[in-house]
């Protein structure tokens, strides 16, 4: 997917990296890659493409994907996009966590070839926002992240949101330091 036209909340962004002293500026494909070999951070992956709709249908039920919105045909591609990228690059997560909806476990498992429910990710659609135990649970563990290793977290647009006052298209991923703050973003 092609990179956005540089904004305004990009030039902030990248005045955001040099303040937290990675010495990274912009928000190319290198500069997103740079910051992950730093490491300390968290990659913050929405969900690849689905079908149509958003939410999930009233009667789903979380052990039945079938019930689920699921990932698209490109969404299943887009995953897989993702993970080469990533195995392009030669960046390796630490840890690939995931919420438990199957869209993001696809995505995860498509992308990098495993994850680890993590119920901190899971949507809060229906209930409109994230607990603040949820998202503080969130944000205690950015800061647990070591130098020279990051983790990606693979979750839902409203919990992004919650988690960082912008809204992620799917499939975009959000680079997350231990302050909490995004300090860069790239659509896959």
């Amino acid at each position: 997917m092609k990179q956005p036209a540089p904004t305004r909340r990009t030039a902030l962004m990248t005045l955001a990296t040099a303040a937290l002293g990675l010495g990274i500026a912009g928000t190319s494909a290198d500069d997103f890659a740079n910051a992950l070999r730093k490491g300390g951070v968290v990659v913050l992956l929405r969900h690849a493409t689905t079908t149509t709709g958003v939410g999930d249908p009233p009667e789903f039920k979380l052990e039945q994907c079938s019930t689920q919105r699921n990932l698209s045909v490109e969404g299943r591609v887009q995953a897989q996009n993702i993970g080469a990228w990533f195995k392009r690059q030669k960046l390796r997560p630490s840890a690939v966590k995931s919420s438990a909806w199957c869209r993001c476990k696809d995505t995860a498992d498509l992308a990098f070839g495993s994850h680890q429910v993590w119920t901190a990710l899971n949507s809060t659609f229906n209930d409109r926002v994230p607990q603040p135990n949820e998202i503080e649970t969130l944000k205690a563990a950015l800061g647990k992240v070591a130098p020279g290793k990051f983790e990606v977290w693979v979750s839902h647009g409203v919990n992004a949101r919650a988690l960082t006052g912008e809204q992620p298209a799917m499939g975009e991923a959000f680079l997350m330091g231990a302050d909490g703050k995004l300090f860069l973003r790239k659509a896959f």
